[in-house]
């Protein structure tokens, strides 16, 4: 009986506070006339019904009936999503400043990101300033970059020789890809920050399947959808349990951190030619202690180097995918190789870039699979005007890169893999708003230039160096997971061996 009347009194609690804070929602709404073009909605959950998984295609045709600007309702929150080159340049242009703050009030800003603190969710203002300035000043600066390159380099090297080793020699070898490519973009970002590495034969196999474990879950926890977010009163009951998920996951990946950031404190290198990023900022930490509090180190250390790891090596499962798919083009990159570099040699960061057709099937893979086919949420700040129409202040924006990359009014053959096109100067002539794989603005992806660097690096010395074959005769299924960035729902497995004008060159490594 008690039982019962403790569940009659939640309900009610819940649907009181519910209403209220709908009424509230829907009298902000009605002071805006001109809105953008919405779907019908239901009571109370608004459009929630129409949202279906994945996000993007939701969006996507949501988009077709109603325009490439248009409104949503979920709860308490409101929408707006964007596919267009010209309300994308509103949102993230002349209202740059409007929509540089991240969605507020949610539970992995909360919980997964050290209250809000770190990069990726720190609302706008000095904190966000200083972050955004330490990333692109200390890590992702030319300098700095060029500093890593060796690094860069050493591991993708590793990366072949440990591929050679598994061939068995004129045989076809079985290589797990998807699996090569994050260890790959996980050591080059952990030696970055750290100086460490974590797979390989000097690495600490346990502790890196450990975290790999850890990240996969962060990704699914941040890329999945959280009613939670957009009906407040169910954070009260832990709706779906993703607030005790995620706290549980928090405290693992926090004390993975702190093992980094005390292993450092031990070896610290104030050498400004050998400084790692987590050397750089505890120097900071002794010069601005109250700035540089424990959980905003931790903080900066765990973005860079889950969104360093996990997105570009999805970018390079994506390309090999469509490479192995399309052998043609496998074989024109292979070429312009062998051309430009030769056979004596292997290809460098610096000899990649130069390769103009390699380039071009990165930017195609970027088009087609960009590295979130939706833009981390912006949040207004302010009530403001897109396209003509009246956005509310605490609106959600939602950039459906997806559907922008595809849009047949800005591309020819859209869903098709063609390189060419930007050998054809297909971008829009100079047009930046259609094509933005790493985001425009205040918000923007800074590590663009290093993921480029490393992922052609990559892509052209695995072509150069082995002949890749699929597993059978059936194309790589390119079917799209559910999560943040993106993953392929069949993780990428395929056959190769050693190309034999290659084998003396991958034999000295």
């Amino acid at each position: 009986m008690e039982e019962s009347t403790r569940w009659m009194i939640h309900t009610s609690l819940f649907l009181f506070t519910f209403i209220f804070l709908l009424k509230i929602t829907l009298k902000k709404l009605s002071k805006h006339k001109n809105l953008p073009p919405s779907p019908p909605s239901l009571p109370f959950i608004g459009h929630l019904h129409l949202i279906k998984e994945p996000l993007h295609r939701s969006l996507h045709k949501l988009a077709q009936i109603y325009g490439h600007i248009f409104f949503l309702r979920v709860g308490t929150r409101n929408m707006l999503v964007v596919s267009s080159p010209s309300a994308v340049e509103e949102c993230l242009s002349k209202n740059d400043i409007t929509f540089a703050n991240r969605t507020s009030h949610t539970l992995a800003g909360k919980y997964l990101n050290y209250n809000n603190t770190a990069l990726g969710f720190s609302p706008y203002g000095e904190l966000h300033r200083k972050l955004r300035r330490l990333t692109t000043t200390e890590l992702f600066s030319t300098n700095r970059l060029a500093m890593f390159t060796k690094v860069r380099e050493e591991e993708v090297q590793l990366l072949v020789k440990q591929i050679f080793e598994g061939c068995k020699g004129e045989l076809l070898s079985k290589v797990d890809l998807k699996r090569k490519c994050l260890e790959l973009s996980f050591n080059i970002m952990l030696r970055v920050i750290s100086g460490k590495r974590y797979y390989g034969e000097d690495a600490v196999a346990l502790e890196a399947k450990e975290f790999q474990i850890l990240m996969n879950e962060y990704v699914e926890l941040l890329g999945n959808g959280n009613l939670n977010d957009c009906f407040p009163i169910l954070k009260w009951i832990d709706f779906q349990g993703k607030k005790e998920k995620m706290i549980n996951l928090m405290k693992k990946m926090d004390a993975f951190l702190q093992k980094l950031l005390d292993e450092k404190r031990r070896n610290w290198c104030n050498d400004q030619k050998n400084m790692t990023l987590i050397d750089v900022m505890l120097d900071l930490q002794q010069k601005e202690p109250e700035f540089y509090t424990h959980e905003i180190v931790k903080g900066v250390v765990l973005v860079i180097l889950v969104a360093g790891s996990e997105p570009s090596a999805t970018t390079m499962e994506w390309a090999l995918s469509l490479l192995l798919n399309h052998p043609e083009t496998m074989n024109k990159v292979r070429a312009e190789i062998d051309t430009c570099v030769g056979q004596d040699k292997l290809v460098n960061e610096s000899d990649a870039s130069k390769l103009k057709y390699l380039q071009m099937v990165l930017m195609e893979t970027l088009r087609l699979y960009p590295p979130a086919p939706l833009m981390l949420p912006h949040e207004s700040s302010n009530d403001c005007n897109v396209c003509g129409f009246d956005i509310p202040k605490g609106t959600m924006l939602l950039v459906n890169l997806w559907a922008l990359h595809r849009d047949p009014n800005l591309w020819k053959d859209p869903t098709r893999f063609v390189p060419e096109r930007f050998e054809e100067g297909e971008l829009g002539g100079g047009e930046i708003y259609n094509m933005i794989p790493f985001g425009v603005g205040r918000r923007s992806c800074p590590g663009a230039a290093l993921a480029k660097r490393f992922i052609g690096h990559a892509i052209g010395s695995l072509i150069q160096c082995f002949e890749w074959e699929r597993i059978g005769d059936e194309e790589i299924d390119m079917n799209e997971g559910i999560g943040l960035t993106m993953p392929k729902v069949e993780p990428l497995v395929a056959l190769c061996k050693p190309r034999q004008v290659m084998v003396e060159v991958i034999s000295n490594i």
